[in-house]
């Protein structure tokens, strides 16, 4: 299962926002605010979105750079909308953003490959990137020893 960035989500709704009040901030600001919170705890509302943009995109009143975001985030909601359940995944107590991953990948990989002077061909950065997964991970290390001591370790001559 893939879930889609709520922050990217809301970033096409920023763009409908424009479309749905193109002269008024305050009406704008109320709309996307709206939609926002929609999407996030309401089952099925990146469907309902779409729907909503794209009644906006039949208004002929659009043009210019306006109608072209409208057209993209429409674009990008029905390319998506199956992984904008953001309402389920929220009660399934799964993260809808990305910046626990962004964080992880920091910690574990950047932090040990790009130090200064370091080169690392591809078979030992991943040497390396496992190890380190296994001591950043509660337990896992345990486990992996429990497993190397159940199995045994094959040691090539």
């Amino acid at each position: 299962m893939q879930i889609l960035d709520f922050y990217h989500a809301t970033e096409y709704l920023a763009d409908a926002a424009v479309a749905a009040h193109p002269r008024n901030q305050k009406k704008r600001a109320v709309w996307l605010e709206a939609r926002c919170h929609r999407l996030k705890h309401e089952p099925g509302a990146a469907e309902q979105l779409l729907l909503e943009m794209q009644a906006l995109a039949n208004q002929s009143s659009l043009a210019g750079a306006t109608k072209d975001k409208l057209a993209s985030a429409i674009t990008y909601y029905d390319n998506h909308k199956h992984q904008m359940d953001y309402a389920r995944f929220r009660e399934d107590r799964l993260p809808i953003g990305s910046g626990v991953t962004e964080a992880a990948c920091k910690t574990l990989v950047k932090q040990r490959l790009c130090c200064s002077g370091m080169k690392w061909k591809e078979t030992g950065a991943a040497m390396v990137l496992s190890l380190r997964a296994l001591v950043l991970t509660k337990t896992r290390w345990d486990q992996f020893w429990a497993k190397l001591n159940q199995y045994g370790f094959p040691v090539g001559i």
